[in-house]
Parts: C-alpha cells; structure tokens; sequence
C-alpha cells in the first residue's frame, strides 16, 4: 500500500523526482522532498498542497552527510516517521577518458555513489530498529553494460547496483525487512543532459534522446509499482526503456 507511507525523494526538484512525488502524493503518500534548488522544491510542494497531497521540502546537498541526517530528521518531524527513500539524485557529465575532465569524475562520483552511501546511513538506523523500510535507487542501464564516453558514470552506475543487492542480501541475513528496489532506465527525458560540458558528447546523447526518449513519469510509476507490493515481497531490479531504443 501506497497511502500514508512517508516517502523521502532525493532529487526531487525535476524529472524522475519531481514525477515520482507527484504521483506518489497523488496516491496518498507523504511526500519529503530534497533537491539543492529549493525554490524548484517549493513550488512542487505547493502544487502537490494545492491538488489536496501532503508535501514538505527541504534543501539537500546529497553529498554531505548533514543534509541527509537532515532530512530524515523532518521526516519524523512533519509526518512521524519514515517508510521509503528514493535515492534519486544524480549527474551524468559524460566525455570520453581522454578528455581528461577529472572534476567531472569526482563530482560523479561524489553525488551517484556517496550520495547513495549518505542516504542510506542516514535511513538505515530507523528501518533497522522498526525492521522494515524500503530502500529504492535510480541506477542506469549504464550500469547494466558499457559504453563509451561513459567510463566514470557507468562505474558509478555499477556500484549501486552491486550495493543495493548486497543491502538486500544483508538485510535478510539480519532479519530486518528492508525491500530494495533498484531502477535502470535508460532514454528518459530529464535535466540529465544538461549535466554533460563535452560538447561532442553532448550532441551525440541528445540525438539518441530526442529519437527514443519517453517521459519521466514512467519511472515514476515503476517506483509506485515497487513500493506498492506486499511487505513480505520485493522486487529487485527493473530495467525500464522507451519501447524503440534497441539498446
């Protein structure tokens, strides 16, 4: 069940994020939202207030352990508790290894693989201590396959899937309860793109994207799906993709 589940999203203030807790509160889930443009935040909280949803935002820097804590924190606050958290924020400023564009890497790997560590550090205590909560995370199909131009990010990408499975295997092992849920879509238009400096590879991405792209609230509906199943059940891994893209 989706109603009354108090469901925290990171990178909330666009795309995946901001179609996931639109349809989320939608089905009557309590909606904590965390982007780093909080005036983005605000209105999507105000718009979710305003079709009748309970929504509260915070600013997040997903990359500081503070901020994650924080958001836990009002959370329990603004709705007494916490049921799922969508880990969801993430960069993709892809260039070719040659190019040499080092703080690129480090970002990516700042935001898509500490802001997961950070998310599920600053959630893990309460699911453990109530043994249940559901952990849920955007990889990419490029951390199902490689591709060029994308050395760093599809790194990032497998990392979050081998971490999910092993918080899912641990979990049971311990007898917690924790559900996890790890997403891999593929052409999905988002601000995603806008993330990439290489120019060359910007180009070549936005071609395939504005030939297979689909929105992104059909993401959002796998994530309602997942949350959506029996509590004694999760679903682990869905790889989601426009229909026409053969790769």
């Amino acid at each position: 069940m989706i109603k009354d589940k108090v469901i925290i999203i990171t990178g909330a203030s666009s795309g995946i994020g901001e179609a996931t807790a639109k349809l989320l509160a939608n089905k009557g889930a309590k909606v904590v939202l965390g982007a780093r443009r909080e005036d983005k935040l605000q209105r999507i909280a105000d718009e979710i207030t305003t079709d009748g949803g309970q929504a509260v935002y915070r600013e997040l820097d997903v990359t500081r352990q503070s901020d994650n804590d924080g958001i836990v924190k009002l959370a329990r606050e603004a709705f007494g508790g916490i049921d799922v958290i969508f880990l969801n924020a993430g960069l993709m400023p892809n260039s070719p290894l040659s190019a040499l564009k080092t703080d690129d890497w480090h970002q990516m790997v700042d935001v898509n693989i500490k802001g997961v560590l950070n998310g599920v550090a600053a959630v893990l205590p309460t699911f453990i201590a109530q043994k249940s909560g559901h952990v849920i995370a955007t990889s990419s199909v490029a951390g199902l396959k490689a591709y060029p131009n994308g050395a760093v990010y599809g790194g990032t990408k497998w990392f979050v899937r081998d971490f999910m499975e092993v918080l899912r295997m641990e979990s049971a092992m311990e007898g917690t309860n924790i559900r996890t849920a790890t997403i891999y879509p593929a052409a999905i238009n988002t601000e995603l793109l806008t993330t990439i400096s290489d120019q060359g590879t910007a180009r070549s991405v936005q071609n395939t994207y504005d030939k297979y792209g689909i929105s992104p609230d059909r993401i959002a509906r796998v994530v309602a799906f997942a949350i959506d199943q029996p509590e004694d059940t999760t679903i682990n891994e869905f790889t989601v993709g426009p229909v026409n893209q053969p790769w």
